[in-house]
């Protein structure tokens, strides 16, 4: 009986942002006349792991009906990978990941870019012990800034594919996703996950669910401050609301303060007035025709798109033009 071998461990690459870049950030963001936070800071160790328990629930459509679209479409989308390596930008637990690597043997070298780092490097190393040809890098990055491929040897002088699942590239506004896939466009083609614009019915819920997942998932940034920052927010005086914008095609996601009160964060008093909201996220919707137009002015065409029998969620295949 041949011996087992553990599989190597993960390399990572660390170009995590300082904790000055965290705190300055934060401080910014709530000077602001509308104080507001970068979805970013929503993935620590626990943002990550309720963020995967969001993905569980009955009224998140989103990752349900994209990993249907993968499993249906696995042969073609495989095909556009071809022998690249495969960069995955925003990688959580993987699981979408795995779809296309069972499709595609041909992809050996997978490279995960997420900001939290345990995460993604037991990610890297549950993909490298379930697929044995797959060699995983994870590099610990901003994924909304420009990747610094010339420190990962890895990708040097070979081809690569961006794999953007779930609707991340929503969070940005319009103008910002087309600096954003313009940031992107070094790894050359681009996978990337669109949700779809539909009923309030449907959406709100999937941002709100009945269990308070997503709640806690808001809330859990204020903990976050409170630990690495040493701020005192007291998350009873505040709640989480999400609702449809259908003028400006987005769901806002924000923090409401219960009262007037004022948070103490280093030697900086942030007060609130009862009502006063802290913006976490917003989640823009788009017809397949409005990302691609945004696509093209990004100076990518539109290959392919897949979407699912209701209409819910699209993954589009773009190239550089």
């Amino acid at each position: 009986m041949p011996l087992q071998t553990k599989p190597s461990p993960v390399k990572l690459y660390d170009f995590h942002p300082p904790a000055e870049d965290f705190r300055s950030a934060v401080l910014r963001g709530l000077s602001l006349p509308q104080k507001v936070l970068s979805p970013q800071f929503l993935y620590d160790k626990r943002g990550s792991e309720l963020f995967d328990a969001i993905c569980q629930l009955p009224e998140y459509y989103l990752t349900r009906t994209e990993m249907q679209i993968l499993r249906v479409n696995a042969g073609e989308i495989a095909a556009a990978l071809d022998h690249r390596v495969l960069v995955e930008l925003g990688s959580g637990s993987s699981q979408k990941i795995r779809i296309l690597l069972k499709a595609a043997p041909q992809v050996t070298t997978y490279v995960g870019v997420d900001i939290s780092r345990q995460h993604l490097q037991e990610a890297c190393a549950a993909l490298m012990g379930d697929f044995e040809r797959l060699d995983a890098i994870a590099v610990c990055a901003d994924y909304t800034k420009p990747l610094p491929i010339a420190a990962i040897p890895e990708l040097q002088n070979r081809p690569t594919i961006g794999f953007f699942p779930g609707s991340s590239i929503g969070n940005l506004e319009p103008v910002e996703v087309i600096s954003f896939l313009k940031t992107v466009a070094l790894l050359g083609d681009l996978i990337v996950g669109v949700d779809l614009k539909k009923s309030p019915m449907i959406l709100e819920p999937a941002y709100d669910d009945a269990q308070g997942v997503s709640a806690e998932f808001a809330l859990n940034v204020l903990t976050r401050i409170n630990r690495e920052l040493g701020a005192n927010f007291d998350l009873t005086q505040f709640e989480y609301r999400a609702r449809y914008n259908e003028a400006e095609g987005r769901i806002e996601m924000a923090i409401a303060s219960l009262s007037d009160q004022t948070v103490h964060l280093g030697n900086a008093e942030i007060r609130f007035r009862q009502g006063e909201t802290l913006r976490t996220e917003h989640s823009y919707k788009y017809t397949i025709d409005e990302f691609q137009l945004l696509a093209m002015e990004a100076g990518f065409h539109p290959v392919q798109v897949w979407v699912d029998e209701q209409q819910l969620f699209s993954l589009h295949h773009l190239k550089q033009m």
